[in-house]
Formats: C-alpha cells, sequence, structure tokens
C-alpha cells in the first residue's frame, strides 16, 4: 500500500471514529467531539504506568495516537492526584481552555469509555481499567467497580 493509501486510510478511520462518538455523545459539534475524546485519553493516559500508557496508545488509530500523544511529556509514574473529581476537573479545564460551553465531564467520560469498548482488544482495556482509582473505573461501562483502587 502506498504511503498516501495508508495517510487516505488513517483519515477515513480518523471519520469513522469521529461519526461514531458523535453518536455517542449525542453531539454534532465536531471541535468538542475532538476534544471530549482528547481530553479523555489525557486524563486517562495520565494516570496509568508508562508501560501501559504507550501500549494503549498503540492500539489507537494513527491520527488519534497523534492526539493521544500530543504535549505529553512522561514520567516514571502516573499522576499523584488520581481522584474522581481531579480527574473530571481535566476534562472540563480542557474545555474552559478553548472557551466552549461548560461539559457534562462525567457524561463525557463515560460515553468515550463505552465507545472505547468497542474498539480496543479486550485485555488492553482490562489492563488500562485495572489501573484506574475504583471511582474512576465506576464511569467505565463494564468496569470492575469492586477492584481496589
Amino acid at each position: 500500500m502506498s504511503e498516501l493509501a495508508t495517510l487516505d486510510r488513517a483519515f477515513q478511520t480518523t471519520r469513522l471514529w469521529m461519526n461514531e462518538m458523535s453518536k455517542e455523545l449525542r453531539w454534532t459539534d465536531e471541535r468538542r467531539i475532538y476534544l471530549a475524546l482528547r481530553s479523555v485519553l489525557h486524563a486517562v493516559r495520565d494516570r496509568v504506568t508508562l508501560p501501559e500508557a504507550i501500549q494503549f496508545g498503540a492500539q489507537l488509530p494513527t491520527f488519534i495516537r497523534g492526539l493521544y500523544y500530543e504535549g505529553w511529556r512522561p514520567g516514571p509514574r502516573p499522576l499523584r492526584n488520581r481522584s474522581k473529581e481531579a480527574f473530571l476537573e481535566e476534562i472540563r479545564q480542557a474545555f474552559a481552555k478553548t472557551r466552549m460551553a461548560r461539559v457534562d465531564a462525567e457524561g463525557a467520560a463515560t460515553a468515550v469509555f463505552k465507545f472505547l469498548n468497542g474498539k480496543i482488544a479486550g485485555g488492553e482495556l482490562t489492563d488500562i481499567r485495572d489501573q484506574l482509582p475504583k471511582a474512576i473505573r465506576a464511569m467505565w461501562p463494564g468496569g470492575d467497580e469492586n477492584k481496589a483502587a
């Protein structure tokens, strides 16, 4: 496959993801959809170990992987403040920086999590969910709320 065909396929995959996210979020504004996906992916990425963050990123389509890694400064440990409120505030702040309307951060996170359930291999999702604190894991449909944080 030529490089241009590969890029075209990557673009089409990204378009599909955005269209499906639109349905999951019940939003039509592409900027808001993009920001929801990006902010939730960043919030998750920053709360798991470095090896797990990299393994998860490898499961994402090319352009989505780019937004996942955008601005990342990997460190040896996940963020210290791993509370649900800090997680949701990170999502709210991403929207506030763009002057977009307020967002239901928990609703956006749950929609992105539900969407990822259908896109990422089950074992990789389990690995990611297992590293998240119980309160955040509880927002993830199919997450095991009974596991210790």
